[in-house]
């Protein structure tokens, strides 16, 4: 099973993209969602992080302009983007932790990334 994640692109400072992120197949059950993400010459930050139950929480650099989101029904994360700034531009990275069989425990997984490009 992977994470695939899209909505990645370009877009002028100011805008907004909308990040989603589902595993590949379906699975028993997943855990806590977040989104990470790196910036060039940086090391992996967390970005947000949302609780099976809907709890979240965000990094300051983004709280007031950031939302994420999921739809347990779907088994997808989303990370809404407004107001994004150039600093905001790097590779983002799903994470999940995923219970595959009702017999297994929650393994971590991580999807290939998506880069964002914030700039005019």
């Amino acid at each position: 099973v992977q994470l695939q994640a899209s909505g990645g692109g370009l877009v002028q400072p100011g805008g907004s993209l909308r990040l989603s992120c589902s595993p590949s197949r379906s699975i028993f059950s997943i855990g806590a969602m977040g989104w990470y993400r790196q910036a060039p010459g940086k090391q992996r930050e967390l970005v947000a992080v949302i609780s099976s139950g809907g709890s979240t929480n965000y990094a300051d650099s983004v709280k007031g302009r950031f939302t994420i989101s999921r739809d347990n029904t779907e088994n997808t994360v989303y990370l809404q983007m407004n107001s994004l700034k150039p600093e905001d531009t790097a590779v983002y990275y799903c994470n999940a932790g995923l219970r595959l069989l009702s017999t297994t425990g929650y393994l971590d997984y991580w999807g290939q990334g998506t880069l964002v490009t914030v700039s005019s």
